[in-house]
């Protein structure tokens, strides 16, 4: 029960968690920054994030501007895309008053999984290496000791399509100190 109210209460902490994970592969917000570039392209941002599209319709709307991404960093970037957009609420106009129009952007499925996952069980066996559909990772959620965990439902598919996608990872890939 400590490791779980542990995950709570570091889980909002996204940038600090993501140090030391950059072998993962990119979630769908930091791709997302990466396309509109810097300075941030706002006024794409204000379209993207006022727009609702399927992940598909989200691929050929955003294929000319995504050709310096690979196959699963598309597929990355419109499952997050898919799920959170249109974002809800003034929450952009917000952040673009206090100059950070990225803050409104909800957590994307890395954060997430580095966010809630490695408090619990081991990182390597119990996410890294297993290889599921998005509907097996949502699964998760149903089970006892996953139920605890404070997700909304965008964030639990947010976190499903992410996996789906990009799990399972290379043994290579993994840092030696977060193998097994």
């Amino acid at each position: 029960m400590l490791t779980m109210l542990g995950a709570l209460l570091l889980g909002p902490l996204p940038t600090l968690a993501q140090e030391g994970y950059e072998f993962m592969p990119k979630g769908g917000k930091t791709l997302l920054l990466q396309l509109l570039g810097h300075p941030l392209d706002t006024a794409e941002l204000n379209k993207i994030a006022n727009t609702q599209h399927s992940a598909e319709e989200w691929q050929d709307s955003l294929a000319p501007r995504t050709g310096a991404m690979n196959e699963r960093e598309r597929r990355t970037l419109s499952g997050y895309l898919a799920v959170n957009m249109p974002l809800a609420g003034k929450a952009l106009a917000a952040e673009e008053m206090k100059g950070d129009m990225a803050a409104a952007l909800p957590t994307d499925g890395r954060e997430l999984a580095v966010n809630y996952c490695q408090f619990c069980h081991s990182f390597f066996s119990g996410y890294l290496m297993v290889e599921r559909d998005a509907q097996g990772w949502l699964g998760t959620f149903e089970t006892p000791f996953h139920r605890e965990v404070e997700l909304t439902e965008k964030e639990r598919e947010t976190f499903a399509r992410y996996s789906a996608i990009n799990m399972p990872m290379k043994l290579e890939k993994v840092p030696q100190d977060l193998r097994f």
